[in-house]
């Protein structure tokens, strides 16, 4: 049992710190952005890390998706900037079900572009009315003579605005199914969401009388909530390295800080309070890391069934990366409060990553029904 990472994930890790690194000075530009920044989108093509999202037969790097490589990638992005963080993970989240489900006709025409950063990805699940519960969608999608027409609205959809297709999570008669959207279809329509806490590039998205062909479907009629739980069991996991990429960059700058900052006559580092915050931080930071890559792991074989793992993970480590960032704040004191600042901007970004894929109280109730199943 090897608990460090081996030669293809360290490349990868690399790889993704060289983009982190050509991307840091316009990092916290990009992170006050709610619209697709330039140069961080053009860095990211260059990168080629995008390939990792897309299964080798359609131009990218692996045979099928590896959740612990996409991991890796994510917790070194989220160090650096949450606006290159979400633009590298929608890349998979806006096309997986795609790549499961899709036509051959539908891989070979959005699958290539995906690889290259060239084609902007978006999942439509959640609705004004449905967050948690996607069972109360009311965007609908009806089969008739012509073809596909779909009509709702979807909110707070990530890449809204600069997708160029939204598989889109619909009810259909008894059923839920799903559907692939070109962004430029006749009556697909955009308006912003109230700015976050945290700048993030998001829309809700109308579809009024949307006539697609039949072709357009992904997958077989009542489909659609298996294809968003294969989404979940690859990328949920991912959400839990991005978590842990940020705790590690918030503790970084607190030791930084207390390491040089004297106070009563001796650096903060070395007074008992500070010495022991520090010490919990990095505690529960390698806690979490070494959760998260078994999760990941086992995702690598059976998404599907270690989806209950993922979600420990992405529980785990957003609701430490919290505790963890607040910790620095803390130690920190003013330096910590300081608008625009590194630690000031990891400690808005990790409130919401325990609401979104799963919000901590949802995964708590599906991990406590698992383990009650379990036990004999």
């Amino acid at each position: 049992m090897n608990f460090e990472l081996d030669g293809p994930y360290l490349e990868i890790q690399q790889q993704a710190r060289e983009f982190a690194r050509a991307i840091e000075p316009i990092a916290a530009e990009a992170d006050e952005m709610s619209e697709i920044h330039p140069g961080v989108l053009a860095a990211l093509r260059e990168s080629g890390l995008s390939d990792l999202m897309v299964p080798a037969d359609y131009g990218g790097r692996t045979e099928r998706l590896d959740p612990l490589a996409i991991c890796v990638v994510r917790e070194v992005l989220m160090a650096t900037s949450a606006h290159a963080d979400s633009m590298f993970a929608l890349q998979g989240i806006g096309s997986y079900a795609i790549t499961v489900a899709g036509s051959g006709e539908q891989r070979e025409h959005w699958l290539p572009s995906v690889a290259t950063a060239q084609a902007l990805p978006a999942l439509a699940l959640t609705e004004p009315d449905a967050g948690s519960d996607l069972k109360s969608v009311t965007t609908e999608l009806v089969t008739g003579p012509d073809g596909l027409l779909l009509n709702g609205t979807k909110s707070y959809i990530s890449n809204a605005g600069a997708a160029a297709f939204y598989v889109t999570f619909a009810r259909e008669e008894s059923g839920y199914s799903m559907v692939l959207v070109p962004a430029d279809a006749a009556g697909v329509s955009v308006t912003p969401t109230p700015e976050l806490i945290a700048p993030h590039v998001l829309g809700d998205v109308q579809f009024d009388n949307v006539k697609l062909p039949a072709s357009a479907r992904l997958g077989n009629p009542g489909q659609g909530l298996d294809l968003v739980l294969a989404t979940l069991g690859v990328f949920r996991v991912s959400v839990a390295g991005a978590a842990v990429g940020l705790a590690q960059a918030a503790l970084e700058e607190a030791v930084r800080h207390t390491r040089k900052r004297v106070q009563f006559g001796r650096p903060l580092a070395r007074l008992g309070p500070v010495a022991q915050m520090l010490a919990d931080c990095w505690t529960e930071v390698e806690m979490t890391r070494l959760l998260t890559y078994r999760a990941a792991c086992l995702a690598v074989d059976d998404p599907a069934a270690s989806l209950n793992h993922s979600s420990m993970a992405k529980l785990a480590a957003s609701e430490a990366a919290s505790r963890v960032v607040d910790r620095c704040v803390q130690m920190m004191g003013r330096y910590g409060l300081v608008r625009d600042s590194k630690i000031e901007r990891l400690y808005r970004q990790a409130r919401p990553m325990r609401i979104y894929e799963g919000a901590s109280e949802v995964l708590r109730l599906g991990i406590a029904r698992q383990l009650t199943q379990e036990v004999q």
